[in-house]
């Protein structure tokens, strides 16, 4: 049996991989590593007069960026003629 290279696969590509292949631990586990890689951003602090308004705007970008890549993903796997 090969070895799957998870580091070769787009972030979009694992996280379907990881969908299609739920057993697969070596996957999950590439997949949260990648995801705890990533820095965190700090939206507004609490004391901040915007809080709701800079917090519900990270959450439409955050939506948005989703619907992209999940757009894109589409895209790349439907079948050319």
């Amino acid at each position: 049996m090969s070895r799957i290279n998870y580091d070769s696969m787009s972030d979009v590509e694992l996280k379907q991989y990881f969908l299609k292949h739920r057993r697969d631990q070596a996957a999950f586990q590439a997949y949260l590593d990648r995801i705890n890689q990533r820095p965190c951003r700090i939206v507004a602090s609490p004391d901040d007069p915007d809080f709701d308004e800079k917090v519900q705007a990270a959450i439409r970008q955050k939506l948005e960026a989703a619907r992209s890549s999940s757009q894109q993903a589409n895209t790349a796997l439907e079948p050319t003629d």
